[in-house]
């Protein structure tokens, strides 16, 4: 079975939405986009290179729409983006110019995904997807970027779809600037008590 991590970097108030560049997706009225840029330092740069190591990938559409546009032309900057294979879950899309794109129509068909091999998926961005996969436990790890800053508004990784889900901490690291790196695996159903004397 396949194992699903999201890699996501969020504000400390959990805002997920574009974190690249002031265009990059201003839907909500959302203008505060690439807020992650001022925090960009060596050693952030290392540790985020793991991140990019080649996998295949999973992806909403908007997320995909946004890749398709910028990384098969900068593929130096993320090599193996364009041989890894792009799953991408989409009801109004079917096709795409974009090397090794295979089109899933939702739910179903990400479980089977999950259930037909044994390589790991990682899910970059995609909001509302990831709202989906927490929402069904068909998430294996998070592995969280984030940034000393609140945004106050945005999407959020943390929205609609969160359930009761215990992990546990695997790897972390903070960098000079102030973001924290952390890697937390899925540990089964949250365990309840009381905190303090009895």
């Amino acid at each position: 079975m396949r194992t699903i991590t999201v890699i996501s970097m969020i504000s400390l108030d959990g805002v997920l939405q574009a974190p690249g560049g002031p265009d990059e997706d201003t839907s909500g009225g959302f203008t505060l986009g690439g807020w992650t840029a001022a925090y960009d330092d060596e050693q952030f740069q290392q540790r985020f290179a793991e991140l990019m190591k080649p996998s295949d990938v999973l992806l909403g559409r908007t997320t995909f729409d946004i890749f398709a546009g910028y990384w098969p032309q900068h593929a130096d900057f993320w090599p193996g983006i364009n041989e890894v294979t792009k799953y991408v879950v989409s009801t109004t899309e079917h096709e795409s110019d974009w090397a090794n794109t295979v089109f899933l129509s939702g739910l179903d068909d990400i479980r089977a995904l999950k259930a037909g091999g044994d390589t790991g998926l990682t899910v970059w961005g995609s909001g509302d997807l990831i709202q989906t996969l927490l929402e069904n436990d068909l998430v294996d790890e998070l592995q969280l970027v984030t940034y000393p800053v609140t945004l106050g508004s945005g999407k959020r990784l943390f929205d609609r779809g969160t359930i009761p889900a215990a992990f546990t901490v695997s790897d972390g690291a903070v960098t000079s600037s102030g973001v924290v790196f952390a890697r937390y695996t899925r540990a089964g159903e949250v365990v309840t008590g009381n905190v303090g004397p009895e």
